[in-house]
């Protein structure tokens, strides 16, 4: 372990040093409304912090006001702490209808001192199935770390503190369906899944540790598409123009890889018991 720290060390002080000129955050009574949890989700801070709680009664959630095609957007997530089992902490952009769009962040809790699994997922045209699973080299309980969507006509790059850990490319040549359609709302929600969450079901929420509380900060989709009536509005900051067309570099690329060699525990592309007719299109051409 003492290597891969030795690392992932620089390039995390590379992105500490670019956020303090780069990194802003938006304001939640401006950008999200809560959406349920009977007075567990709560705006603080004067707008720049929120936290979503779940108890034996009820988890909470909250939803964006507008809706995006296409962008770059950024939310920092401190998740819940110590045991968690049983509980998720969902952060993803969704469309309506049958045909829905989904990009998805789930966080699986664990019990204390066990690592939590970070789940993604893409949906298009509401068929999904396309999940890959990650531990995190670090405690995302102790502190805030950013977690990002780039979602462009080409492809979807998810991200963690700046190092993307997963690429979806757009491989409608081939047949294989791709969000750029249907404009998409972020939503969030903490809720208890200890049917399925943690080890297949097998350990349940502890509820005298409830109540379990999530923190999010530092919201941002300045270069992205707000749509609205119909029609997107685009707004590029000079200092990140670019994200439309953007790819991954060779030391993007670099670091996919090394997360995926070392943290990735789940990948449906490698997964033939599950797909015993052949694996899906993208997987064998990427």
């Amino acid at each position: 372990m003492a290597s891969k720290v030795v690392l992932v060390v620089p390039y995390l002080l590379l992105v500490m040093s670019s956020c303090m000129v780069l990194c802003w955050g938006g304001n939640f009574n401006q950008d999200f409304q809560i959406t349920w949890g009977d007075g567990r989700a709560k705006i603080l801070n004067n707008g720049n912090l929120l936290t979503l709680s779940l108890d034996k009664a009820s988890g909470s959630g909250f939803q964006s006001i507008n809706e995006y095609l296409f962008g770059k957007i950024d939310m920092q997530l401190k998740l819940v702490p110590g045991n968690s089992a049983g509980t998720v902490t969902a952060y993803y952009l969704s469309s309506k209808g049958a045909t829905w769009d989904e990009i998805d962040f789930e966080f699986l809790g664990n019990l204390s001192g066990d690592p939590y699994i970070l789940h993604t997922n893409v949906f298009s045209q509401g068929k999904g199935n396309r999940e890959q699973q990650f531990y995190l080299w670090f405690d995302p309980t102790a502190d805030f770390h950013t977690y990002s969507i780039l979602w462009n006509p080409q492809r979807i790059v998810f991200s963690v503190d700046g190092t993307p850990i997963r690429e979806f490319k757009n491989m409608e040549s081939a047949g294989v369906p791709f969000p750029k359609n249907q404009p998409m709302r972020i939503y969030s929600s903490l809720w208890n899944a200890d049917d399925w969450a943690t080890r297949g079901g097998l350990v349940k929420t502890d509820w005298s540790k409830a109540p379990f509380i999530a923190s999010y900060r530092n919201f941002n989709a300045e270069n992205s598409c707000v749509s609205k009536g119909g029609r997107s509005s685009c707004k590029n900051n000079s200092r990140n123009a670019g994200w439309q067309s953007q790819e991954l570099d060779s030391t993007g690329l670099q670091r996919l890889r090394w997360v995926q060699k070392n943290y990735m525990i789940y990948n449906y592309c490698t997964d033939k018991k599950r797909f015993p007719q052949g694996l899906p299109i993208e997987c064998t051409r990427s």
